[in-house]
């Protein structure tokens, strides 16, 4: 099984980490150093890097956190799920928007990267 791996840069790795594990049900799999940590969660790898810690954090230039490119998470209950998140101060772009093929919504790391959260229409 090919792994799909996802690099996020954030300002703050333990700040992004309590986010992704604690709000969003990702595992810690390694966390070396204070500008790197990496998650796991139904076969995706997501690897946190602040600004200039290590290659990753250099390369290309002097890389940023935020933008709307997204990973897409699906939930079982998105309105809950959403309710959660305000609940715990999360930071949201959008409400709940309702689509052709699920519903979702934009919610902000601590850095302000982008998590689609998604809920398929049932078939």
């Amino acid at each position: 099984m090919t792994t799909i791996r996802v690099r996020y840069i954030v300002d703050d790795v333990d700040a992004a980490l309590d986010f992704y594990r604690d709000r969003l049900g990702f595992t810690v799999d390694m966390h070396p150093a204070p500008g790197f940590a990496m998650l796991s969660r139904d076969g995706l790898t997501l690897l946190l890097n602040a600004p200039g810690a290590g290659g990753a954090g250099v390369a290309g230039g002097t890389p940023e956190p935020g933008g709307w490119n997204r990973m897409q998470i699906p939930v079982d209950d998105l309105e809950e799920t959403v309710g959660k998140l305000e609940a715990d101060g999360a930071s949201f772009r959008s409400g709940i928007v309702h689509g052709n093929g699920g519903d979702q919504a934009l919610v902000e790391d601590p850095a302000g990267n982008l998590v689609e959260l998604f809920q398929p229409h049932p078939r």
